[in-house]
């Protein structure tokens, strides 16, 4: 059974219309949601990147949605810093915060003015700062010396469990190593035999926990606008690793994506006018084993989104659950049966 959230991407909307969004989102039907942590955009179009950490606060608040984020420790945090927030968070709300932990990208964290590792040094650090946020949510003292220095660190703040820390991958050959630290996967929507290969990769090196998919779509009433909001918003966003993660600036991303076609950009974003087509696109990616998706309509102006997704697409996939705590919202989940075209 398939949970389905809402992805609230920092980049594209203020903090204020994006906590709106989210609440618009739980009351429409939507059962989770997760966050991007970025310092900058892609793209100058899209105009915005507010702080991830002070925004879940609120957003959490606000709802009773669980939530996740995805964050990169190791330069732009120091690990003692991010093992602080994602404790925090989770404190305040039990059983409702994953992180999910990446290597991180140029583009934010050039900022720091510290040199960009290659790959294997920045999966390298990563591990290191898995060790250290694992002790520290144990209450232990942490020195380390090592691709990050960490001098006689202690959480005093911690939660009654330790919060779920999930593995970000693209690759198979990612998520397998995630496998052997990761509470959890989480990758993007790419062709279904590549998802595949993403899932069982994890599976088959003994990884536990959910399977999470992000997936980039866009809709309107209209097959042209639609088309025309995947083009304006994302273009910058087609390029594959190494470009996307190497690349240290939005002039930049804007100057590569200056004669990107529309047609290559719905080759990375599901492009469709017709909710039964997003519906059956969801319900594939279900049926690999995806246990919890994540819709990320790449236009600025989520509203229509949320109303006809709502309304018309979660109908087609979902059936009500009985409410849990407090809350009257049903949540999401995805029915094995084929979704009708």
């Amino acid at each position: 059974m398939t949970l389905f959230g809402i992805h609230a991407s920092h980049e594209q909307l203020a903090p204020g219309e994006l906590l709106r969004a989210v609440v618009l989102a739980e009351r429409s039907g939507f059962g989770a949601a997760m966050s991007s942590d970025h310092f900058s955009p892609w793209s100058a179009r899209q105009g915005e990147s507010g702080f991830a950490w002070t925004w879940l606060g609120a957003a959490m608040q606000a709802t009773s949605l669980p939530f996740g984020v995805v964050t990169a420790p190791g330069q732009r945090y120091h690990p003692a810093i991010s093992a602080q927030a994602i404790s925090t968070v989770a404190t305040m709300f039990p059983g409702r915060f994953w992180a999910a932990l990446g290597t991180g990208e140029a583009s934010n964290e050039h900022i720091t003015g510290a040199p960009w590792p290659a790959k294997p040094v920045r999966s390298a650090r990563l591990r290191e700062c898995v060790d250290v946020l694992r002790a520290l949510f144990a209450g232990e003292e942490v020195t380390h010396h090592g691709l990050v220095t960490v001098d006689r660190a202690r959480l005093w703040t911690l939660p009654a469990e330790p919060p779920a820390l999930v593995g970000a991958a693209v690759s198979p050959r990612t998520a397998a190593w995630c496998a052997g630290w990761a509470d959890g996967l989480i990758t993007v929507n790419a062709p279904e035999e590549r998802l595949r290969a993403v899932a069982d990769a994890y599976r088959d090196a003994g990884g536990r926990g959910p399977l999470r998919l992000q997936v980039h779509l866009s809709y309107a009433a209209d097959a042209d606008e639609a088309l025309r909001i995947a083009h304006e918003q994302w273009r910058s966003n087609v390029f594959p690793p190494p470009a996307c993660w190497d690349i240290d600036h939005t002039d930049t991303f804007d100057a590569m994506s200056a004669h990107v076609p529309p047609a290559v950009v719905a080759e990375t974003v599901n492009v469709s006018h017709e909710p039964g087509w997003h519906a059956e696109r969801l319900a594939n990616y279900a049926e690999l084993g995806y246990e919890e998706i994540f819709l990320h309509h790449v236009g600025q102006h989520l509203d229509e989104f949320i109303e006809v997704f709502a309304g018309s697409v979660l109908p087609q996939l979902t059936e009500p659950t009985e409410p849990t705590g407090d809350t009257s919202r049903s949540v999401a989940r995805a029915r094995p049966a084929a979704v009708p075209a």
